[in-house]
């Protein structure tokens, strides 16, 4: 039986709700796990026409959480970055993503951007889900077709990110 878009918000908000914190989210990153081995869900939401490279599937009115649809056809190589204020769940449906994740080794403040240094770098393969808390530095690198399900703790469209740079 095919999870809906229906469902998993429905579940995000539940999980949310029980828990705000760090309990809520690693419960929202077994939803995402669960919704990216669902491939009715993956055919329907995640196509180039509609989310390349983002889509907001579903924005909650009142826990500001949104699922996202990403498709990246080509070569994609992010960026040191941080979510701001926020947080993100990856999740990868088709192809690898690598990530990297980096630590902060100078604070930037005004005009000086934060300063960064790669810690550890690992594969993300389909199935895989991961949670990016508020302030973890990270960066993907994907060479191929990737799908990913985001969920974002608010809509990264509106939360200010932070001036990162590689040291």
């Amino acid at each position: 039986m095919t999870y809906t878009l229906e469902q998993l918000s429905s579940d995000i908000k539940a999980a949310l709700t029980a828990d705000p914190g760090k309990g809520g989210k690693e419960a929202v990153c077994k939803l995402v796990s669960k919704v990216l081995r669902d491939q009715d869900f993956i055919a329907r939401h995640l196509n180039a026409a509609d989310c390349k490279p983002r889509k907001v599937l579903y924005e909650d009115p009142e826990l500001g959480f949104c699922i996202c649809g990403h498709v990246y056809e080509k070569p994609a190589h992010g960026q040191p970055h941080d979510h701001g204020s926020s947080w993100a769940i990856y999740g990868v449906a088709v192809g690898d993503t690598e990530m990297t994740d980096w630590r902060i080794v100078k604070q930037g403040g005004g005009d000086a951007p934060t300063l960064v240094k790669a810690e550890k770098s690992y594969v993300m393969k389909p199935g895989d889900a991961h949670l990016y808390d508020v302030g973890a530095v990270h960066s993907p690198k994907r060479d191929g077709l990737t799908k990913l399900v985001r969920i974002e703790g608010g809509n990264l469209d509106r939360i200010k990110r932070s001036n990162i740079k590689a040291a």
